[in-house]
């Protein structure tokens, strides 16, 4: 029986899909009424109208999906449509196109075909996209500029835009980077600044406009962790656990291929490397990664000692990730003898050091494994599902940028104490000691600041920082996850910290109700007290001069 294609689009638009389709589409019958059809089809493709909500898109969808089960449902969209991609990712659809051209439609309509997954977003225009993907209104708290009134919301949006403002100004001039390396690091460490600045504006305000209260009957827009970056293009050929990881490892290699530029808003170790070098450790990463996973996928009863096989298998992963990123057969000279420079980074590295931040990678390597289906948001989705997808992929992309970090630091340190190894691994400009000794301890420095009050604040506020890879640039998401083991792990000093985080929030309502009862005392005192009284006195002064004080 020939393959039938159902289609599902304004007439106008209909005719154009079925022409092209026919003429490249090899043996497929295009269907528009599915009265017509002999049987079930193979594929569903539907073109809503440019005027379809984000809620009749979802309703629609879920019951062409049900009706027409189990052929994949391709979701055509026009550009400029409004609906948010994080919507978008919710609607559970076997493909996704936004605006495509006609090779990208065909090819997405053979992927379905074979049994894959098709997804394609275009870049989405956002006014003031700064280094952070949290939007100035999501970073607040919710605090968007229709409803925030009080001072200290008035204060932090008002700052934050205008930082947010700065911050894409040195961005555009950034882009591309100046020639003058003097005006590129003057730009970049402005970046950081901002970014420095914006972090100590919501530490000062943005808790406390939170724990003030917000106005009543107003609600803060929703907020979502779903952030698709700057454009988004996804195929998944095989949806079994092999060819999810192809996805993802593609998806990372595209973006670290050009070279990264950090806007995480922090300094990071890994640009102390030189851009080959950065490059080299992060493909051997995911070259390692790809064995492990392997190894761990043939492994009997995998599904019971995936993560203490991992945690096992780490320092051996990283060991061959040093090796291939400084090249096994390169040897330079050390006090006057020729080493072999793998094999001295291998031997003064601590290759079993661990990464706090990181999250537990039971439920990423369950996904990459066996397949298994992945927590997005708070619910469980299929593994294969586009959703999960751009959710694992930021899961290996933190894994692999925070491996990579640690790397880096014992490299820098290795650097440190042998001088001709500088020149081969590292930027020109930290050739001087001054200049990476500096680096070094403005990272040390960095790390104690993070350690004793940033991160027991964010273990507190319930927030995981990822580093994602997207479009060329490292850059930063914020998940919300229950943290309370490691709440209770802090040390003494970090416990202070969130003890004074719950003392204020405790305080802060109390404080608010006595300066309101305050505020109302003055306001009965000038009236009723003070006000009557310089009246009574306006009255005896004109009764004294012989005139009558007129009726109020």
């Amino acid at each position: 029986m020939t393959p039938q294609l159902l289609l599902f689009a304004e007439p106008l638009v209909a005719g154009g899909l079925i022409r092209l389709i026919q003429d490249h589409g090899d043996d497929l019958v295009v269907v528009t009424n599915p009265s017509e059809l002999v049987g079930a089809p193979q594929l569903v493709i539907w073109r809503p109208a440019a005027a379809t909500s984000a809620a009749d898109l979802s309703r629609e969808s879920l019951l062409l999906r049900e009706r027409w089960r189990p052929a994949p449902l391709l979701l055509l969209l026009a550009a400029g449509h409004g609906i948010a991609a994080s919507s978008l990712l919710q609607l559970g659809v076997h493909g996704l196109l936004e605006a495509p051209g006609s090779d990208e439609l065909l090819e997405a309509i053979r992927t379905l075909r074979a049994g894959g997954r098709v997804l394609q977003l275009q870049a989405p225009t956002l006014p003031g996209d700064a280094a952070n993907p949290a939007s100035s209104n999501q970073a607040a708290g919710g605090a968007g500029s229709g409803w925030a009134t009080g001072l200290g919301q008035r204060l932090l949006l008002d700052g934050l835009e205008q930082i947010d403002a700065a911050s894409a100004l040195c961005l555009r001039l950034l882009d591309p980077p100046p020639q003058a390396p003097l005006q590129r690091w003057i730009l970049e460490g402005r970046v950081r600044e901002l970014a420095c600045a914006r972090q100590l504006l919501l530490l000062i305000w943005g808790p406390v406009s939170l724990a003030w209260g917000l106005p009543e009957q107003q609600t803060p827009p929703p907020t979502s962790t779903t952030n698709p970056g700057r454009g988004t293009s996804l195929t998944l050929q095989q949806r079994n656990a092999a060819g999810i990881w192809q996805a993802v490892r593609l998806r990372l290699e595209t973006a670290i291929g050009p070279g990264l530029d950090n806007r995480s808003g922090q300094l990071l170790a890994i640009e102390g490397l030189s851009p080959q070098r950065c490059r080299d450790l992060l493909l051997a990463l995911l070259d390692q990664l790809e064995s492990l996973r392997c190894q761990l996928a043939d492994e009997p009863g995998a599904a019971n000692t995936l993560l203490q096989r991992w945690l096992e298998l780490q320092p051996q992963l990283r060991e061959q990730a040093l090796r291939s990123m400084a090249s096994p057969y390169v040897q330079l000279p050390r006090l006057g003898t020729l080493e072999p420079v793998a094999t001295a980074l291998v031997q003064t590295s601590d290759l079993a050091a661990s990464d706090p931040e990181l999250p537990d990678a039971q439920a990423m390597l369950a996904t990459l494994v066996l397949a298994q289906p992945l927590l997005v948001e708070g619910q469980l989705v299929a593994a294969d599902e586009l959703q999960a997808l751009l959710h694992l992929e930021r899961l290996v992309a933190n894994w692999l940028m925070r491996t990579a970090e640690l790397l880096a630091a014992e490299v820098l340190s290795c650097c440190g104490a042998w001088p001709e190894l500088r020149r081969y691994l590292l930027r020109p400009e930290l050739l001087s000691t001054r200049n990476l000794e500096r680096l070094r301890n403005q990272l040390n420095a960095q790390q104690r600041w993070s350690e004793w009050f940033e991160r027991p604040i964010a273990i507190y506020e319930s927030r995981r920082q990822l580093l994602c890879v997207e479009a060329g640039r490292i850059a930063t998401l914020h998940l919300v996850e229950p943290r309370d083991g490691e709440l209770r792990r802090l040390g003494p000093l970090q416990q202070l910290v969130t003890l004074a985080l719950e003392s204020r929030d405790a305080v802060a309502p109390q404080l608010r109700q006595l300066i309101q009862g305050l505020g109302n005392l003055v306001v009965v005192l000038l009236t009723q007290v003070v006000g009557r009284a310089i009246g009574l006195i306006g009255r005896g002064i004109l009764q004294g001069m012989g005139r009558r004080p007129s009726s109020p």
